[in-house]
């Protein structure tokens, strides 16, 4: 029998392991990446809260970093200027 643990640390696997290799997030647009996209989004309150054990939180925080390098830039807002600046 699996403990609570090992749950969070294969979904934890699958999510890194499905970022390194299609070099982009579980988007909200594909259904079969839902559940991934749900687990990360209930991890993010959960952090919040101060509910993951400590291995949790620092795991959590290298996958949240590496999200953030795969986030997709708004184009004109990084790479135009502002018509008004």
């Amino acid at each position: 029998m699996k403990t609570q643990n090992d749950r969070w640390q294969y979904h934890y696997n699958e999510v890194m392991q499905f970022m390194k290799d299609k070099k982009r997030r579980p988007s909200k647009h594909h259904v079969e990446e839902h559940r991934m996209l749900n687990w990360v989004k209930y991890n993010k309150k959960r952090l919040a809260r101060g509910l993951l054990s400590a291995q949790q939180t620092s795991l959590f925080n290298v996958l949240l970093a590496m999200a953030d390098k795969l986030r997709r830039l708004n184009q004109y807002a990084y790479e135009k200027p502002l018509p008004f600046d």
